[in-house]
């Protein structure tokens, strides 16, 4: 079966690289999965070796009904022939997912999943290697940004290992990498308003090339004093500032 270029279909066979990416989910035989975008299913059956039950989520209705016979001996795999970006996880009990998201929907899927984290434990995802690098960035590197801080603020990242483009068919532009997401019990700081703060990252790093006080000075007509009371240094670039930095700040100028 031919890959379908619109749905950004890349498939990975090497069974050393799945046993590592299984490996990096840290699945036991408790677990519920939820696999996005199977594929040919060689994943999944190593999936279904290890979990309690295995969910797979495939958009190509064709590999779909192909996997559902593949499958149909199963007695721990659920084949859903529909949209990642539409299933109702909130109805879950406790689950991992485990993806090889094609790369044009992968902010979408993880900020689907972030909205749904109810009952969700940890997401093991093969993405962009520079994607995968963002996510896990540290400040003051030039990964670091929006998508850091706002995967960060949810989960604890851990870059495991990177996928070189040659083991995918067919074979990407860029080399992929295998992110693992463990998701916080409680986000990894409090603020007084979520929506305010995340107001205040992505404007400091529309300009984060400017002075924190230059960046932020649409938020507050007395932004450089209010920075100041929070101990930042004003002349600092946003893309320098913690988390917890960016934390203080947010309520500081909601005062």
């Amino acid at each position: 079966m031919r890959p379908k270029k619109h749905l950004g279909q890349n498939f990975l066979y090497d069974p050393s690289i799945l046993g590592r990416i299984v490996g990096a989910a840290e699945i036991s035989t408790d677990d519920t999965v939820v696999e996005i975008g199977p594929g040919h299913g060689t994943l999944t059956k190593l999936l279904a070796e290890k979990a309690k039950k295995v969910i797979a989520i495939e958009l190509d209705r064709d590999l779909c009904e192909k996997l559902k016979t593949e499958f149909s001996e199963y007695g721990n795999v659920e084949l859903d022939c529909g949209n990642a970006l539409r299933y109702p996880y909130e109805g879950l009990s406790e689950f991992k997912v485990v993806a090889n998201i094609p790369y044009y929907i992968t902010t979408p899927i993880i900020f689907r999943l972030i909205e749904s984290r109810g009952n969700l434990t940890s997401m093991t995802l093969t993405v962009q290697k520079e994607v995968a690098r963002r996510i896990a960035a540290q400040p003051d590197t030039k990964d670091y940004g929006v998508l850091t801080i706002m995967i960060q603020y949810y989960a604890v990242p851990e870059l495991k290992f990177i996928i070189p483009k040659g083991a995918f068919r067919p074979v990407p532009k860029v080399d992929s990498a295998v992110i693992h997401l463990k998701i916080r019990k409680a986000p990894l700081v409090s603020v007084k308003d979520e929506q305010f703060f995340f107001r205040v990252v992505k404007t400091a790093f529309t300009q984060r090339r400017k002075t924190l006080a230059n960046a932020l000075k649409s938020l507050s007509e007395d932004i450089k004093d209010k920075i100041v009371h929070t101990g930042i240094d004003p002349q600092r670039r946003p893309g320098t500032l913690s988390i917890e930095e960016f934390a203080r700040l947010a309520d500081e100028i909601l005062l």
